[in-house]
Order: structure tokens, then C-alpha cells, then sequence
């Protein structure tokens, strides 16, 4: 498989940073393709990708390199409704997370609502630094902890249903109070240019209701699928969001509603 046309020349940064952003639109990447994207010896590429093993950021293959996704968490190794959960879209919510992370800058506060795709979103940081980052996702505090560039800050809550990762409540709520954000990034069952952004659980719509209250600027982070649909709990109307970041799979019909209403649409 031949490297994407231009892919490197137009990266900055350093050649981990560059092997790193590859494995996070493609998942894997080979040897030869670093090789001849990068433009340097094999041996090269080897100490870089050995370094970034040694910090838990890859893991190395007979023939190239993958990108460590801790999506399979014990618990749930078996649970298959959690697997299908986690595997809808992959490869959309890849690319959308790597834009949405790509928002982010270095001394920002950052929030994480529950969900997959901002999951995706989140792991996207792990190598960044001077970021501080806020969520009620269990998940994503678990992958964040162990990053010595990041500050992650975990709400109070009870988790409402197995699987989800998701803190809710009214403690939930009460701990974003005195917290402010720069930008968060919301994961949603639906997105509608009348109805707004919707899930399933009443008390999961308010928590992210409150970390969009404490935010700056709201990003919604959704495969195409999501487009159109509603569901019984309204997060907020849709005059609150800011960014809606989708997959190609949008039409233009689709997404001219929101375009419409001042939302700045990014298809990856």
C-alpha cells in the first residue's frame, strides 16, 4: 500500500509526531511506507517507533507499526454488546477524533463527555503537553492518567448503565460549577438542526448539558449516522454548538441545515 500523496511533505513537526499522526488516520502503517513518506533509512524509523513503544504510544509489528487503542477494557472483553458499541465506525471515528484534537492548544482547559468518538478525540492527546482535560467518561480518565503533559480532572456521578463509562447525577453536575473550559467536545445517539443534540438517558443530557454551560466553545464530534436522528434526551438546541466535525459521508444536504445556522461543518 502506497502512502497518501503528499501526506508527509505537508507535516510538521517532528518524525515521531509524523509516524504518530499517520497510525492515528490509518490505525497501522508499515514499514515501507514510513520509509519512503519519511524519506529516511529503515534504522531510523525503527529507533522511532521503539520509542514510541517504550511510551505505551504503539506497538510494533512484523512489518510496521500499530497505534494502541486500549478499547478492549478487561471487564468487558467479552461483552459483545460493548464491542459492537466500540467497533460502529471505526475508521470514521478515527479521523474525526484526530480533527477535533487537532482544535485543541497547548495551556487550554478541555471537556470529554462519555461516548466513543470523543474517546477517539481524547487518546489523541496522550503525547501532547500543558493541556488540561475535564470529562465524566471513566474511560478516558483511565487512558489520560498516566500522560505526565496532561492535568486530567474526573467528575463525581454514578455510572447509570455497564459499558457507558459515563458519570452522571446531580454530583456530576454540581462538580462542573466552579469549572471553566475553553472548548468541550460532545459525543451524541443524535444531531438535529431542529430538535438539537440528543441521547438516551435523561441524567447523561443534563450532565453533558452542564459541561456545555461551563464551556467556551462546544464541539460535536458524530459519524454521519447520527445526522437527522432524535432520541428522548435533549443535550442542548442546537443554537449551542459551535463546531460539528462529521465524516465524508455527509451530503451537502445534510449538513446545510447546520451551515445554515451559523455551525462551522468539517467533514474528514
Amino acid at each position: 500500500m502506497e502512502p497518501e500523496a503528499g501526506f508527509f511533505k505537508q507535516m510538521k513537526g517532528n518524525r515521531a509526531e509524523q509516524i504518530l499522526r499517520e497510525l492515528r488516520q490509518k490505525g497501522e502503517v508499515s514499514l515501507t511506507e514510513l520509509i519512503t513518506g519519511l524519506g529516511v533509512s529503515a534504522a531510523s524509523v525503527r529507533r522511532d517507533l521503539a520509542k514510541l513503544e517504550e511510551q505505551g504510544l504503539v506497538r510494533r509489528t512484523h512489518g510496521g507499526a500499530i497505534l494502541v487503542e486500549p478499547l478492549l477494557y478487561e471487564p468487558f472483553r467479552y461483552d459483545s454488546l460493548f464491542q459492537n458499541r466500540e467497533q460502529h465506525r471505526t475508521a470514521e471515528k478515527r479521523r474525526i477524533g484526530l480533527a477535533a484534537a487537532e482544535l485543541i492548544q497547548e495551556n487550554e482547559t478541555v471537556g470529554f463527555t462519555a461516548g466513543t468518538t470523543t474517546t477517539h478525540a481524547a487518546r489523541n492527546l496522550r503525547n501532547r503537553h500543558n493541556i488540561r482535560v475535564i470529562t465524566n467518561a471513566i474511560n478516558i480518565a483511565m487512558e489520560l492518567s498516566n500522560c505526565a503533559g496532561l492535568k486530567t480532572f474526573v467528575t463525581g456521578g454514578i455510572v447509570q448503565w455497564a459499558g457507558s463509562f459515563s458519570l452522571v447525577g446531580q454530583v456530576a453536575i454540581t462538580s462542573m460549577s466552579d469549572i471553566y473550559m475553553d472548548r468541550v467536545f460532545v459525543s451524541v445517539c443524535g444531531i438535529d438542526p431542529v430538535r438539537g443534540l440528543t441521547v438516551i438517558e435523561p441524567e447523561e443530557g443534563l450532565t453533558f448539558r452542564a459541561m456545555i454551560h461551563q464551556s467556551r466553545q462546544t464541539v460535536v464530534v458524530a459519524d454521519s449516522s447520527k445526522i437527522g436522528m432524535v432520541t428522548p434526551a435533549l443535550i442542548c438546541p442546537i443554537s449551542d454548538v459551535h463546531v460539528f466535525i462529521t465524516d465524508k459521508r455527509a451530503t451537502d444536504k445534510a449538513v446545510a441545515p447546520f451551515r445554515e445556522r451559523g455551525i462551522e461543518v468539517e467533514r474528514v
